[in-house]
């Protein structure tokens, strides 16, 4: 670290608490970076990244309490400046592509080599932005996100059984209104049923 310089301050949002610690542990024993806040959960990112002011969130997609790509914009919006890698086990195009779009920095799998996050990390807030070489073309290969925002919230609401009244109630849409929202996911899923529609989302990164 250049004398005088303030090291590189970084939020990790990460529900495995043994991953979480294990990054905690590695990015401290770089000279120039500190980890100011770490969370588990993602309905404890925003407010987390508001009080320490980071310099880059690595952030976990599949978390309780909000997805970490429903989060990227919203810390885009409330810490100006601030950087956002995605480090997850979920390395599917569709995850990428929302990502990006969303404006995150960097996108990085866990199957990656821990040694390289630090370099990673510098790269970005120099001005690069870091994907996983293997997704990176998976994702030029790959059909884009055909659900729009609704179908996908729909779609997700389905999940364990749900029916059309529990989606409707847990939504406050009308029964007719999720029912055609299913039927349209279905539709450009180019499956047969909401279960298949859903299974394909999910595979394909697009929930």
């Amino acid at each position: 670290m250049t004398p005088g310089a303030a090291p590189i301050s970084i939020l990790i949002a990460e529900d495995q608490r043994m991953m979480r610690s294990a990054l905690v542990s590695l990015l401290e024993l770089e000279d120039d970076m500190t980890v100011v806040a770490d969370v588990g959960r993602g309905d404890e990112v925003v407010q987390a990244a508001r009080h320490a002011h980071p310099n880059v969130v690595l952030l976990d997609i599949e978390m309780p309490g909000r997805s970490g790509l429903d989060l990227i914009a919203e810390l885009m919006r409330e810490v100006p400046g601030c950087a956002v890698i995605v480090v997850t086990t979920f390395g599917r195009p569709g995850y990428l592509r929302r990502a990006m779009e969303a404006g995150a920095r960097g996108f990085l799998v866990k199957d990656d080599p821990v040694e390289e996050l630090a370099g990673a990390i510098r790269r970005v807030l120099a001005g690069e932005v870091i994907v996983n070489p293997r997704l990176a073309a998976q994702a030029l290969s790959s059909a884009a996100n055909p659900l729009t925002e609704r179908e996908r919230e729909v779609l997700a609401a389905s999940a364990n059984g749900a029916t059309i009244s529990d989606i409707a109630q847990a939504l406050h849409l009308s029964h007719s209104t999720v029912r055609n929202y299913l039927s349209s996911a279905i539709g450009k899923t180019a499956t047969r049923n909401r279960g298949e529609a859903l299974s394909r989302a999910r595979d394909e990164g697009w929930l």
